[in-house]
C-alpha cells in the first residue's frame, strides 16, 4: 500500500533532509512539500493525502492550527506524525492524538520506529481506530460532547456541532485552564484583557474565581453563544442564567442584579436588547 505523504516545515534543510530519509521506505510516497500552514492545506484539499508530517513551529499558521482548520473546512484528516525541535510540544501533540512525534533532527532509527508505527496502523483496523481519534480531536477542539459525537457517526446521523465551544481554555502561568462556559457568570474588560468571573461551586453559588484572559470583547462574543450570553455594556458580558433581576434607577440608568448580589450597569444603547434577552 502506497500511502500518500505530505510534509509541512518552514524550514527547507528540515523538509528535504526528512524527504530524503523517507525514500528508504517503498510505501511512503511524498507528493508535496510544504513550507507553510497555508500551503499545508492546499495540499490537504487538493490530494487525497494519507499521512502528514508535520512541524509545530511555524509562522503564521503553527502546526496545531493546521489541525484546527483541517477541521473547520470539512477536509478529510491524514493520520498525523508531528516533527518538531521543541520537545515541550510533545504533551500537546499526543493530546491531539498525533499517530507519533518526532524530535528534529530525526535519526534513521527513530524515523524506522514512526514508519513502522504507521505501517501497523494503516494494516490493522485503522478506520475505526481513527474515526475515534478524530472525533476527539473534533470534541477537543469544539468542546462538543464526544460520545455524542460518536454515538451520531456510529448511527450514520448528521453530526449535530455546535458552533459555541462548552469550554473556554484560558492560560495561566505556563498551564491551561480548561474553564466549563456553562460556569461563566460574567466577563469585563481590562484594559487589554479579559477578566472572566466564574462559579467553582455552582450549585450553592458561591466560591468564585477570576481568570485573565488576552482576548478582545468582539473576539469573545463570537465564541460564546449569543443565546446564553449577553452583551450589557461596551465592556461586560453577562451569562443569562445568572440574572436575577433587571431594574431602573430614578435617574434613567439601568442595571442587573446578579444571583450572587453583583449590580452590573447596563449602558443605554444595550438597554433594549437586554431587555428584551432577560424577558425570554
Amino acid at each position: 500500500m502506497s500511502l500518500s505523504t505530505i510534509i509541512v516545515d518552514d524550514e527547507p534543510l528540515a523538509r528535504k533532509g526528512l524527504a530524503i530519509r523517507l525514500q528508504a521506505f517503498d510505501n511512503i510516497n511524498v507528493i508535496e512539500q510544504c513550507s507553510n500552514g497555508r500551503e499545508a492545506l492546499e495540499a490537504v484539499n487538493a490530494y487525497q493525502v494519507d499521512l502528514m508530517f508535520l512541524d509545530i513551529q511555524m509562522p503564521g499558521i503553527n502546526g496545531f492550527q493546521v489541525l484546527e482548520r483541517i477541521i473547520d473546512q470539512g477536509l478529510a484528516m491524514p493520520v498525523v506524525v508531528f516533527v518538531t525541535a521543541f520537545d515541550q510540544y510533545a504533551l500537546k501533540a499526543f493530546e491531539v492524538h498525533a499517530l507519533d512525534y518526532l524530535l528534529k533532527p530525526a535519526d534513521e532509527e527513530r524515523l524506522s520506529q514512526t514508519v513502522e508505527k504507521i505501517q501497523h496502523y494503516f494494516k490493522s483496523s485503522a478506520d475505526s481506530v481513527h474515526k475515534s481519534k478524530l472525533v476527539r480531536l473534533v470534541s477537543d477542539v469544539t468542546g462538543n460532547d464526544y460520545q455524542k459525537i460518536l454515538a451520531e457517526l456510529d448511527n450514520d446521523q448528521e453530526l449535530s456541532l455546535s458552533s459555541y465551544s462548552d469550554v473556554l481554555a484560558i492560560k495561566d502561568a505556563g498551564e491551561v485552564n480548561r474553564v466549563p462556559v456553562k460556569d461563566i457568570i460574567w466577563i469585563d474588560a481590562a484594559g487589554d484583557y479579559m477578566c472572566v468571573h466564574t462559579w467553582s461551586n455552582k450549585q450553592n453559588g458561591t466560591n468564585e474565581n477570576t481568570y485573565i484572559l488576552r482576548k478582545t470583547m468582539k473576539e469573545l462574543e463570537v465564541f460564546l453563544d449569543p443565546k446564553q450570553f449577553i452583551r450589557n455594556h461596551r465592556s461586560t458580558i453577562v451569562n443569562k442564567d445568572v440574572i436575577d433581576k433587571f431594574c431602573s434607577q430614578v435617574n434613567g440608568e439601568y442595571f442587573l442584579v446578579l444571583k450572587n448580589g453583583k449590580e452590573l450597569k447596563v449602558s443605554r444603547s444595550y438597554k433594549d436588547k437586554v431587555k428584551q434577552a432577560v424577558n425570554r
